[in-house]
């Protein structure tokens, strides 16, 4: 066994004793003082080994992608490479929420009383609705929102009012629509990489996009979906600072961005992958910056002239979160668990693939190509562990995080022994769905 392997496994044996620490330091808190608010502390689940119609395909598809996707990612042209990643996704994603079967696992995630369709009623004057929005964050407020409406920008519950207003409404279309668009974000990722570092490293990374345990949340949660918008805001602007239609695709992910924001507040942390991106794109970023600009101000105008007010809803956001869980939860445990809970959504290959980045980053002599993909993973990185001493991401972030984990995974691509690791990303995400019920 190689210096360089060897040095991965011990990365991974200590993510895996943090999550063990977690879990058993969780489990007294919770049982002594129940101060977590969660079942299976460090994750918002609760023990419940099961099988379901899913078990069978996701098996299959695991396998598959353990047996196949080095060796496909490899040879196939890209575009349809990039087509096969999106829907082996899919498989997988589908395969794993349906371990809880259709009602549970799909069509009945985003339903529950603190989701965002018991709100979507409320919308049917949509902009009385928004001028309105601010009045019923607080606890205290008459009719306030459900936790989730509550906790996030109206982007977020309005794109469950068009796709009822286009004749898809319901748990079983909202759930669909998360998963599909959400899968999609691998692709942004790979399209991002090849444009910035290099495609034989998209390529090496791409089968890791696909089994990553991340896939658990994605299906079925909305921020599965809010991380595919941000992942296309952060490749548009890719190809737009390294010359490729600087105009359209600039403003294009300003779009992108300016929705994200309206999607979830904690999001315009990633102002700080999008730095990365425009410091990887030197001095051909300046053009494609001001149009990026142009476009990031439309939805937030938008908004605005419609009656909301995003900075006074946040700041009543925050006093909603200290009235109810996040006001217990103890930040001396969750800020160190919270990361615990990102070792199990990117998976022991991805603890390994970042050791790897650092140590190219500290060399610095080891391919400009490599480097460029540390930077991005950095990016990252830094804008999780901001999001973390924030304070404000005290639990559930198995699932908040999905949108700045997504960027974790191409660090696979420094791995060697790709067979291997997949292998143990795919017994991960299978064990988590399977002797868990988690929250989504």
């Amino acid at each position: 066994m190689n210096r360089d392997l060897l040095r991965d496994l011990y990365a991974a044996v200590c993510a895996a004793l943090l999550v063990l620490t977690a879990i058993l330091v969780g489990t007294v808190i919770q049982h002594r003082h129940g101060s977590l608010r969660v079942g299976w502390p460090p994750l918002l689940a609760s023990w419940d080994p099961h099988v379901g119609p899913g078990t069978p395909a996701a098996v299959v598809v695991a396998a598959a992608v353990v047996a196949y996707g080095p060796s496909l990612a490899a040879r196939l042209p890209w575009r349809p490479l990039l087509l096969a990643v999106w829907g082996a996704g899919m498989a997988w994603t589908w395969s794993l929420a349906l371990v809880d079967g259709w009602q549970g696992g799909i069509a009945g995630q985003l339903t529950t009383r603190n989701e965002y369709l018991p709100a979507v009623g409320r919308f049917h004057n949509i902009p009385a609705a928004l001028r309105d929005f601010t009045h019923h964050i607080l606890i205290d407020s008459p009719d306030n929102w459900g936790a989730h409406v509550a906790g996030h920008p109206p982007g977020a519950t309005l794109t469950f009012v068009l796709l009822e207003r286009v004749g898809l409404g319901g748990g079983g279309w909202a759930g669909t629509w998360c998963i599909t668009v959400g899968t999609s974000a691998a692709i942004a990722v790979l399209v991002t990489v090849r444009t910035l570092a290099d495609e034989s490293l998209a390529r090496r990374a791409a089968p890791f996009l696909v089994l990553a345990p991340a896939a658990v949340w994605v299906g079925t949660s909305a921020d599965g979906y809010f991380a595919a918008v941000a992942a296309w805001a952060v490749a548009l602007l890719a190809l737009a600072v390294r010359g490729s239609r600087p105009v359209l695709y600039g403003f294009c992910s300003g779009l992108l961005f300016g929705l994200t924001v309206y999607l979830s507040y904690g999001l315009t942390l990633m102002a700080v992958v999008a730095g990365a991106v425009l410091l990887l794109g030197r001095g051909s970023s300046r053009r494609p910056l001001l149009f990026a600009l142009a476009g990031l101000v439309v939805v937030p105008v938008l908004f605005t002239v419609a009656g909301f007010d995003w900075w006074e809803a946040y700041r009543l956001l925050v006093t909603r979160y200290y009235q109810g869980a996040g006001g217990v939860r103890p930040y001396g445990y969750w800020v160190w668990a919270n990361l615990a809970c990102t070792v199990l959504i990117v998976g022991p290959a991805t603890v390994a693939g970042v050791r790897r980045a650092a140590v190219r980053l500290r060399r610095r002599g080891e391919g400009r190509v490599g480097l460029r993909l540390c930077l991005l993973v950095l990016g990252a990185l830094l804008a999780l562990l901001l999001a973390d001493l924030s304070g404000m991401s005290k639990a559930e972030t198995e699932r908040i995080w999905l949108p700045f984990a997504v960027w974790l995974l191409p660090a696979c691509a420094f791995l060697t022994g790709a067979r291997g690791w997949l292998a143990g990303q795919a017994v991960l995400a299978l064990l988590l769905n399977h002797l868990l019920l988690t929250g989504w």
